[in-house]
C-alpha cells in the first residue's frame, strides 16, 4: 500500500471520530461555531508539540517556506473553518452517516476545484466516477423540507448546508496540497507538520477573536467542555496530519477519492452509537457514492 492511500483512510477514520465528538457537542453544550473552534483551540497546542519533536528527532533545520505557501495555507485554512461549521449545523438537521456523506461530495467537486487551480486533471474514467457520486447526491437529497412546505425536495437546507461544506472543503483541501507544494522540502512528513502548524494556528487565532467579539460566553462554554473537546483536538490533529501528509504525496482529487471510505466509517458510527435509522433511498445513495468511489480510485491506476 503507498503512504498517501494509508494516510487517507487513517484520516478518515480520525476524522469520522472528531465528527462524532463535535456532533456530542453540539447537541448539548456548544454552538456550531463554538464545536468548530473546539477542534482548533485544543489541538493548536498538540500540534506544535509533534512539530517541535519531529525536529529534535531528525536533527535538521526547518525547511525554507516560498511566497506562495502564506496565501494558500491561510485561505485554506478559512474556508476549512466555515466547511465545519457548515457540517456541524448539518448534523442538527440529518442524521449523522446523511450529514456525512453530504459533506463527502467534497470527493466530487475537488476534481474540479484541484484542475482549475492547480492545473491537476481527471480522465475521462473519473469525470464517469464523478457523474455517478452526482447521482449518489440526489438520492440522498431528495426528500420534502425540513420546514413541510411543498416542492424543493432537491433543493432544501440539509442539501444546501451539505453541498456548500463539500464545496469548502474542496478548496481547503487543494489550498493545503498547493501550500505544502510550497515548501522546499524532500521530508513529506516534515512538510505536512510544518503546514499543519501554520494553518492550525492561524484558524485558532481567528476562532479566538470571532469568539471573542461574537459570543465570549462559548469561550466559557469551550473551557467547561474541556473533558470531550480535549478528544476534539486530538482527533482533530491526527486527522489533520495524516490529510497532510497525504495531499503532500498526491492530488488533492485522488486524496479525497480514497477518504471516501469515510462514509462506511460513519454509517458504523451512525448505528452504533448513535442508534439512528437510514432509509432504504438514503442507504442506495450513500452506496452510489462509494461505488463513484471505487472507480475513481480504479480510474488513477
Amino acid at each position: 500500500m503507498e503512504i498517501w492511500v494509508g494516510a487517507a483512510i487513517a484520516a478518515a477514520f480520525f476524522q469520522t471520530l472528531r465528527f462524532m465528538l463535535q456532533k456530542v457537542l453540539s447537541a448539548s453544550r456548544l454552538t456550531s461555531v463554538g464545536a468548530t473552534a473546539a477542534r482548533f483551540f485544543y489541538s493548536t497546542p498538540i500540534v506544535w508539540g509533534l512539530l517541535i519533536l519531529y525536529g529534535f528527532a531528525s536533527g535538521g533545520p526547518l525547511p525554507t517556506l516560498s511566497a506562495g505557501f502564506w496565501p494558500a495555507a491561510a485561505f485554506g485554512g478559512l474556508t476549512q473553518i466555515f466547511a465545519t461549521i457548515c457540517v456541524v449545523a448539518l448534523f442538527k438537521a440529518r442524521n449523522f452517516a446523511v450529514g456525512m456523506t453530504f459533506k463527502k461530495t467534497e470527493v466530487i467537486q475537488v476534481a474540479f476545484v484541484s484542475a482549475i487551480l492547480l492545473g491537476e486533471f481527471v480522465s475521462q474514467a473519473g469525470f464517469f466516477a464523478i457523474l455517478i457520486g452526482i447521482l449518489g447526491v440526489l438520492l440522498v437529497s431528495d426528500q420534502k423540507l425540513l420546514t413541510d412546505v411543498p416542492g424543493n425536495r432537491f433543493f432544501n437546507r440539509a442539501s444546501g448546508l451539505g453541498l456548500l461544506s463539500g464545496f469548502l472543503f474542496a478548496l481547503s483541501g487543494v489550498s493545503y496540497r498547493a501550500a505544502s507544494l510550497n515548501i522546499y522540502s524532500d521530508d513529506a512528513f516534515l512538510r505536512a507538520a510544518l503546514t499543519l502548524v501554520c494553518v492550525v494556528t492561524w484558524q485558532s487565532l481567528v476562532m479566538f477573536v470571532w469568539l471573542r467579539l461574537r459570543d465570549p460566553d462559548q469561550l466559557v462554554a469551550l473551557w467547561q467542555a474541556r473533558k470531550t473537546a480535549i478528544w476534539v483536538g486530538l482527533s482533530s490533529m491526527a486527522g489533520s496530519y495524516m490529510w497532510f501528509v497525504a495531499f503532500t504525496l498526491q492530488n488533492a482529487a485522488y486524496v479525497n477519492a480514497v477518504g471516501q471510505i469515510e462514509l462506511i466509517f460513519s454509517i458504523l458510527a451512525s448505528r452504533m452509537f448513535f442508534k439512528e435509522k437510514i432509509s432504504t433511498r438514503e442507504f442506495m445513495g450513500i452506496l452510489t457514492i462509494i461505488v463513484s468511489v471505487l472507480v475513481l480510485i480504479w480510474a488513477t491506476h
